[in-house]
């Protein structure tokens, strides 16, 4: 597969991953009629079932990961060549931001806005790590053809199990910032959500470690 056909493909993805989360989340805001719980709810499922359809469309392409963080380790576990990694990352980001401002056209919103949701404490970084960390172990740990599927349910079910409603990936802090809409973080908080997120990857990659056998399964 070519190099420009991997990253048009990590962009398109994380471009789609996030038109669905940011647009998901401003359709269930305006029709929820004030109630967090059915707008969470609304989102969370429409996020299961697009990243579910991106993976399964998109993962023989480059691998479906539309984040930095999964990237980051897939290159430590030399499944992805160290010097594509920096080009996979560029691509996700300017996904992120180009998933945004998509939805913002669809919306009839502002397409230029900075997010005012301020996300900013110990738990929501902690929740960060945890949902990262999870997220990994479910790629790294994943049956053959099983992947999809399940990365798609553990995020459906890390947005309520987590504080964050779990963003697990550097791109969607990115890209949400860029929207001042439900699904939104201010660009204050994203460096914190960051770091929090590479250091539960760093975890994820740990525990597949520490669960695999062999010493090649725990690369």
């Amino acid at each position: 597969m070519s190099i420009h056909r991997r990253l048009f493909a990590e962009c398109l993805g994380t471009c789609g991953l996030l038109a669905v989360v940011v647009g998901s989340g401003i359709m269930a805001e305006r029709l929820a009629g004030g109630n967090a719980a059915i707008a969470l709810l609304a989102n969370a499922l429409a996020t299961v079932a697009g990243l579910y359809v991106l993976i399964e469309v998109l993962g023989p392409v480059s691998g479906a990961h539309f984040n930095p963080a999964v990237s980051l380790v897939m290159a430590v576990r030399r499944e992805l060549p160290a010097a594509l990694l920096p080009s996979y990352v560029v691509a996700q980001l300017a996904g992120a931001v180009l998933g945004a401002w998509l939805v913002h056209a669809m919306f009839d919103l502002p397409i230029l806005q900075w997010s005012t949701h301020v996300r900013s404490s110990a738990g929501l970084w902690l929740a960060e790590a945890v949902a990262t960390a999870g997220l990994l172990l479910v790629i790294l740990r994943a049956p053959a053809g099983r992947a999809p599927a399940l990365v798609a349910g553990y995020i459906g079910a890390a947005y309520w199990f987590t504080a964050s409603t779990s963003f697990a990936n550097p791109a969607a802090a990115v890209g949400r910032m860029f929207s001042d809409s439900f699904a939104g973080i201010a660009p204050a908080s994203v460096p914190a959500f960051v770091a929090a997120e590479l250091a539960g990857a760093a975890l994820g990659l740990l525990a597949h470690r520490a669960l695999s056998s062999t010493p090649s399964a725990a690369r």
